[in-house]
């Protein structure tokens, strides 16, 4: 369900990029994949198609392995792209993906489907160009009329390999270039989507009102900041009891303060304004230091005791 709601909220652009996500996860799941070139090496690997512009992720589909007692797939890659944009069949779009989707069955399935692909190859590939007694930095390419492949030498014994049926020129050498913890693994799904969802939000934000922040240079942590404030704020109006922690509890009783008054918390009794020196709470029982003081008799306060100063009498 939030999976399909995705592709409804937002067109992408010309270019998209499928790849895959490693969500970090060292718990008790089946599927649980191991990648030792990814930085987290254990996790729940998701299969993604995303806008290149905005990384707008426009699909997602979850990995779940190899089902017990049937055969090993083959050309997962090529299914793999082809699900993930199958509704963009037909509008001219570019896949761009590495070595482990490219094919030459995917370039021509693609083709049909009025879509270009844009791609590295393994190096593996039978009846491909050796390296040997290639020069560093040279390239040889290899035509067809729907199809162009060149081989790169950046170093010596590294062979670079790239499948095109967008360029007809050798100018795709030119613009290539190489990307909470829980012992749950629904908690961890749970947390990507999150993730995935607020990042999403921004991008479509953004695209209606593109003068918004536009001079800030850290706008997604504004609207994240921003965000959350928006989510959180009523539920803590609403909440009944006050949490364990002190940072937590003064959060709450801020909130339900600025409720009840209609105005900043800083101006009315029991809130507190900042000295220059630093003194003991007068509220603790353990010598914490503030700088914080009550508006309406002065005493010095920390932010644990900031909610119950003067409602319930600082002497």
């Amino acid at each position: 369900m939030w999976e399909g709601r995705l592709g409804l909220l937002f067109n992408p652009g010309q270019d998209i990029c499928v790849d895959e996500q490693l969500v970090p996860f060292r718990g008790r799941c089946r599927f649980r994949q191991y990648i030792p070139n990814k930085p987290a090496k254990y996790g729940i690997k998701i299969w993604v198609a995303c806008d290149v512009a905005t990384s707008y992720a426009w699909k997602m589909q979850v990995y779940t392995g190899k089902q017990e007692g049937a055969r090993p797939e083959v050309n997962q890659g090529r299914r793999v792209v082809l699900e993930l944009t199958e509704e963009l069949q037909g509008y001219g779009h570019t896949v761009s993906c590495d070595n482990f989707f490219t094919s030459y069955a995917l370039a021509e399935e693609l083709l049909r489907r009025k879509m270009a692909l844009v791609g590295t190859i393994r190096r593996n590939k039978p009846n491909l160009l050796q390296t040997r007694q290639r020069a560093i930095l040279s390239s040889v390419f290899a035509f067809t009329k729907t199809h162009t492949a060149v081989s790169y030498v950046p170093k010596r014994g590294r062979n670079v390999l790239l499948l095109s049926t967008k360029h007809r020129e050798p100018s795709v050498v030119g613009t290539y270039s190489c990307r909470r913890k829980s012992s749950r693994w629904p908690l961890t799904l749970f947390y990507n989507i999150l993730d995935v969802s607020a990042y999403n939000a921004f991008v479509l934000w953004v695209a209606v009102d593109p003068s918004w922040n536009e001079r800030k240079k850290y706008r997604r942590r504004i609207f994240l900041e921003q965000l959350g404030q928006m989510m959180i704020t009523p539920e803590m109006e609403r909440r009944t009891h006050m949490p364990r922690t002190p940072s937590s509890a003064a959060l709450v009783a801020e909130a339900q303060q600025g409720e009840d008054s209609g105005e900043p918390h800083g101006e009315e009794p029991g809130s507190s304004t900042t000295p220059k020196k630093r003194k003991s709470c007068k509220l603790c029982t353990v010598r914490k230091r503030c700088i914080n003081t009550c508006i309406k008799c002065g005493i010095y306060i920390c932010r644990a005791h900031t909610a119950h100063c003067c409602s319930n009498g600082c002497n």
